[in-house]
């Protein structure tokens, strides 16, 4: 299954200008929604290590282990929730799956602001939350590729870069208004109070907006080219497998990078650098709205020039500015100026990456599998390179004593995944 092939198997079919909003709007909304609830629980990886995951007598560092293991846990079963989900909207429709899932995303979220903690119900309270982290798993897993699907296939004729980097673009503003929730209740609550209880809120927060997203995608059309292809013949299994591999290693380091700058960086100026909850999470905010930038532009960009040098640009930028940037945060001269412009720009060069990366990864396949194919290449490269970060980055870091690890594993997945960048074909977007 050449990419060529595919790219040009991919149906020009777009629905008329309301549809083609309704489908941005529809698909956005739950990537938001997503997103915004594992920002939340990595800004709040240090309370939640301490509420659930840190009996008595247990040590910091041990309980963030745990905590992101059930994070790792939760992207694990995204593959699963891929398959399972994609399999599902390749049969019966993008619109049918994109609605459940974003009921199972927000009932199982609200839940966790509910939960007993380890000091109510003890050992229960971990393996509640690690169940409600699985549901997670599941419903994200097929949230991907149905979102994807209908952006890009409601996507006007050259327009597939453009359409495609809504999805991440919602990812960043889901990220910035996860950030920008834990930064409010850091100033109007005290440490305690964070503690004890606000951090729920964000949680329960989720209900509404979740009822938002079921509506509109229960007014959402179903797309275009599954009307018309949707029944087509599939392709050989080993050929949909090949490119599901090829398509997780194009986006590992996107995967990578997007986590290590964007969701452990509070943790680890926390817990490595000895900064301030606020001082933190004002780094990430900075940081989100670095890669909120770029994302549309870039997506843009990849229709006018190409996939392929958007793409690399990002990667081999991260390459190259992963050590000197952490080296400037560690740095107790750099000013504050100076540090939040790193992480800003850090934020920009992921954005790079995750702009074009939903309309590359929908041009791998063609549309009897693409729900699948596409959020399989996505889930399990989340899974292995996004999912495991927190925990991969702190537990190195503990046995090393390195504080460099954040820079080594953002260089090095990017470095392997501009290899595989660079078989995508030279053509432009269309």
């Amino acid at each position: 299954m050449s990419d060529a092939r595919v790219h040009d198997s991919v149906p020009h079919t777009a629905g008329r200008p309301r549809p083609r909003r309704g489908a941005l709007l529809a698909g956005s909304v739950g990537n938001f929604v997503e997103w915004y609830e594992f920002g939340v629980y990595g800004y709040f990886a240090t309370v939640i290590a301490a509420r659930f995951f840190t009996p008595e007598g247990g040590s910091e560092t041990e309980g963030l282990v745990r905590t992101y293991a059930s994070f790792a846990l939760a992207f694990f079963f995204r593959p699963v929730g891929a398959a399972l989900f994609g399999r599902l909207g390749d049969r019966i429709g993008r619109r049918p799956v994109l609605i459940l899932v974003i009921a199972l995303m927000t009932g199982a979220t609200t839940l966790i602001g509910v939960l007993p903690t380890y000091a109510t119900v003890g050992a229960l309270a971990p393996w509640l939350l690690t169940f409600l982290r699985v549901v997670q798993g599941l419903s994200a897993g097929g949230e991907f590729g149905g979102a994807v699907s209908v952006m890009t296939e409601f996507a006007p004729p050259g327009r597939r870069g453009l359409y495609g980097s809504w999805q991440s673009f919602t990812v960043a503003l889901g990220l910035l208004g996860g950030a920008g929730v834990a930064a409010l209740l850091a100033t109007v609550l005290t440490e305690g109070q964070l503690s004890d209880w606000g951090w729920r809120l964000p949680f329960l927060l989720t209900l509404p907006l979740g009822l938002v997203a079921l509506w509109l995608r229960l007014r959402l059309e179903e797309t275009p080219a599954f009307r018309h292809e949707g029944r087509q013949e599939r392709p050989p299994e080993r050929e949909v497998a090949r490119a599901v591999v090829l398509g997780a290693g194009r986006v590992m380091g996107w995967s990578a990078a997007g986590y290590t700058f964007l969701v452990v960086l509070p943790s680890y100026l926390q817990n490595t650098l000895h900064t301030g909850f606020r001082q933190a999470l004002l780094a990430t905010v900075l940081a989100d709205l670095g890669f909120a930038a770029t994302i549309v532009p870039a997506g843009l960009l990849s229709d006018r020039i190409g996939r392929r040098p958007v793409l690399l640009s990002g990667a081999g930028l991260v390459v190259v500015l992963s050590v000197p940037l952490l080296n400037l945060l560690q740095d107790t001269g750099t000013s504050n100026a100076v540090k939040g412009l790193a992480v800003c720009g850090a934020g920009a060069v992921v954005g790079l990456m995750a702009g074009p990366g939903p309309a590359m990864l929908s041009e791998m396949f063609p549309t009897s599998v693409r729900h699948t194919g596409l959020g399989l290449a996505y889930a399990l490269s989340n899974a292995v390179f996004s999912g495991c970060a927190g925990l991969i980055i702190t537990e190195t870091m503990k046995r090393t004593g390195s504080v460099d690890i954040p820079a080594y594993y953002a260089a090095a997945t990017c470095a392997v995944s501009a290899l595989a960048l660079a078989t995508l074909p030279d053509n432009r977007g269309s």
